[in-house]
């Protein structure tokens, strides 16, 4: 009997950010579409728990530490908190991470998010293991951290990037060995579970004359940008209605914009949407106002679910992935004038089948089937 490659993902994180369902789907979609294969996440400190049911059912192994409840103490709204606990994380999982590598010997060790870990142990320690570096969004590479990733990547195996544009960015960084950089798109759409989760009823909103925009309440995704260029527009459309699912540190921020310039008929925040795809199927056009994405989760899944698309032309995903008038509509980013003039563009639109056809056309690289196809041929470099 041939002996299965044991790949380890390692992305401990504070709150349920796009990444963790991509370490799932990864797993998930090696298992599947090979027999070679034998996946395991690594739950430091109960990070995983909350998606628990999900990787049960697709027969992903995790392995759980001794402080798999720590999650329920720790701080993570708020820059300072979290990065409190991240370095709680970092002392408290380093010796434990590196006696589970020790022991289990792991062919591959998948490293996304808290990567500074990996890379001490690998600079201190020799492993058995391959390390991988999958780079999740454009990272900020300060001093300290260019020269941490100058030295230690030199120990790591690839480096994988989930868009063209964060690949050519590394390597201008001229920190690796350029033949290590790849791209790898994420497994994003899993389509029987998108359409059994479409069909599921929402009970959340009444009206079927709304735009949609979804994601954590950050400076990131800036909302407040969306909120003030919406109030233009209501004041031509005074009917049209603006959804906004997501949590996270701007909510007041945002409520207290739409409370004072009395948008709350017309502007409705949902809060966190665990099922988001009733909402993108029934909306007639999603809205992506980020300052920058790599590559955009819910940008792909509302192409899947045909759901026209007006976004900003912000690095890294939108400004690669959507061709304004071919798969969707691009506005500058951050310009209120460029936005309200391509949402006119969008009412004049007559049939906007080709638009989707097109977007659809886009994701078939974000499927879990296409993701393994590339990655196992990664793993085969």
């Amino acid at each position: 009997m041939k002996i299965k490659k044991k790949i380890f993902y390692w992305a401990p994180f504070l709150t349920p950010i796009a990444t963790p369902k991509a370490v799932i789907n990864s797993a998930y979609a090696l298992q599947k579409y090979s027999n070679e294969y034998d996946c395991s996440i690594i739950n430091f400190f109960g990070e995983f728990n909350i998606f628990k049911k999900d990787i049960v059912n697709k027969n992903i192994k995790i392995y759980n530490s001794s402080f798999n409840t720590l999650r329920n103490f720790l701080p993570f709204k708020g820059k300072i908190k979290s990065r409190f606990s991240f370095l709680i994380i970092f002392i408290l999982s380093f010796f434990p991470l590196k006696k589970l590598l020790s022991e289990e010997r792991p062919d591959y060790l998948i490293v996304q998010l808290i990567t500074s870990l990996p890379m001490f142990l690998v600079l201190i320690f020799s492993f058995n293991t391959k390390f991988i570096l999958r780079i999740s969004g454009i990272p900020r590479v300060s001093f300290f951290r260019k020269l941490l990733w100058k030295i230690a990547l030199k120990k790591f195996y690839l480096i994988t990037c989930p868009t063209e544009s964060t690949m050519q960015y590394i390597k201008n960084l001229n920190i690796v060995d350029e033949n290590k950089i790849k791209v790898l798109f994420d497994p994003i759409i899993e389509v029987k579970r998108i359409k059994s989760q479409s069909n599921i009823k929402n009970n959340t909103i009444s009206h079927n004359n709304y735009c949609l925009a979804a994601g954590r309440l950050t400076k990131q995704k800036n909302f407040i940008f969306l909120c003030r260029a919406f109030k233009k527009i209501v004041t031509k459309y005074p009917d049209v209605k603006l959804l906004i699912a997501g949590d996270g540190e701007d909510k007041k921020k945002i409520n207290s914009y739409i409370i004072k310039n009395k948008l709350e008929k017309n502007i409705i925040t949902l809060g966190y949407i665990k099922n988001i795809f009733p909402l993108m199927y029934r909306a007639k056009l999603f809205i992506l106002s980020s300052l920058w994405e790599d590559p955009g989760f819910v940008l792909i899944e509302a192409s899947f679910c045909r759901t026209p698309i007006l976004t900003s032309n912000c690095e890294t995903g939108p400004m690669e992935l959507i061709i304004d008038k071919k798969n969707g509509l691009v506005f500058e980013s951050n310009d209120s004038e460029s936005f309200l003039k391509k949402y006119e563009e969008f009412n004049k639109i007559k049939n906007i089948s080709d638009l989707k056809l097109n977007s659809l056309r886009m994701i078939k690289k974000f499927t879990l089937f296409q993701h393994y196809k590339s990655f196992n041929k990664i793993l085969s470099y």
